[in-house]
């Protein structure tokens, strides 16, 4: 979390979302001069809370693991200048060196060009006005961002020319292919309508 609020200079405002850590995240976040909020564990409920708590127009949302890279404020204002009603994303990378890590980056740009599916990790800039009329994240566990991605319609997404660089460490922890089968597998799960919290479950 540190490498992602320290990538965040230049934002109005930064709301970090503590769903229970036992490290020093609330710590960390308050130094940075960042809002510190307390919500229930799991995505969609700390997700939603941090969207309570935040005043802007224009809301970004960031997994703790993700940092952006250079020029993405940049990418941001020119696109809320350009594309008012657009939501987006940004392209997906991971802090690795691993043949498998460009591969599975491809594997990401390909699944967000044919099926206009980013996940999470790539971020989402979205108009707190169409937030509100898509109705925002359900409070549920797991797959909250399949689900709104969903509801806001995949296809209007636009992906920046900016990467956010997620953290690899789960692939290298659980192995590279067995990581990656899970999280498809948790995809066809909930695309054949098992609930987010048996798949919670599962994903670990």
């Amino acid at each position: 979390m540190p490498d992602c609020l320290a990538r965040l200079e230049g934002a109005d405002e930064v709301v970090v979302v503590d769903g229970g850590s036992t490290d020093e995240t609330s710590k960390v976040a308050v130094q940075t001069g960042a809002t510190v909020i307390v919500a229930p564990t799991g995505r969609g409920f700390q997700l939603r809370a941090g969207v309570a708590s935040a005043r802007g127009d224009w809301l970004l949302f960031l997994h703790a693991d993700t940092r952006l890279a250079d020029r993405w404020l940049e990418a941001v204002q020119h696109h809320i200048a350009e594309h008012r009603h657009q939501p987006a994303c940004f392209r997906f990378r991971l802090d690795s060196d691993a043949w498998q890590a460009r591969l599975l980056e491809c594997a990401v740009t390909l699944r967000v060009r044919w099926l206009g599916l980013p996940y999470g990790d790539q971020g989402l800039l979205i108009s707190r006005a169409l937030y509100d009329a898509s109705g925002g994240y359900r409070e549920q566990p797991l797959m909250e961002d399949v689900d709104f991605v969903r509801r806001i319609g995949r296809r209007q997404l636009r992906v920046l020319d900016v990467a956010a660089v997620t953290s690899a460490e789960k692939w290298r922890r659980d192995g590279w292919l067995r990581r990656s089968g899970r999280n498809g597998l948790c995809l066809l799960l909930y695309a054949a309508g098992v609930s987010p919290a048996r798949i919670a479950r599962l994903y670990g």
